[in-house]
């Protein structure tokens, strides 16, 4: 296992597997949110997206977590492991309040640089 990609619903525990796995196997882990979300909640085009994938598929080892389906096929044909996290909508939902409480008025280690923790209408649909 040297290239991993994480996928699943919000609230699924993609980033926190990532973190661990990129411990216990010596990988670099990329967040696919923190690359997509610029200060602010302001998001990069998408052309910009695909580039900085391309960028991390070409490196010999990753752990890359995240959905956006613009560079999934891209992810998922240079991985050799895929984690796809399938739990039940209220798993998920839990998931998400629990991360909502617990980086309240904070950003996220795995999030963009001052794009603090929100929940909106949008993101539970």
């Amino acid at each position: 296992m040297r290239k991993i990609a994480i996928i699943g619903s919000g609230g699924s525990g993609k980033s926190p597997l990532a973190g661990k796995l990129g411990i216990i196997l010596n990988l670099p882990v990329f967040h696919l949110d923190a690359i997509f979300w610029k200060p602010g909640w302001k998001p990069i085009e998408r052309e910009a997206l695909i580039k900085a994938n391309q960028s991390i598929v070409e490196k010999d080892a990753w752990i890359i977590d995240g959905n956006y389906g613009s560079t999934m096929d891209m992810r998922l044909q240079h991985a050799d492991t895929i984690i796809f996290l399938h739990y039940r909508t209220t798993v998920c939902l839990y998931g998400i309040v629990k991360r909502r409480i617990q980086f309240h008025n904070k950003t996220r280690p795995d999030m963009g640089e001052n794009c603090k923790e929100k929940l909106d209408w949008e993101f539970f649909q």
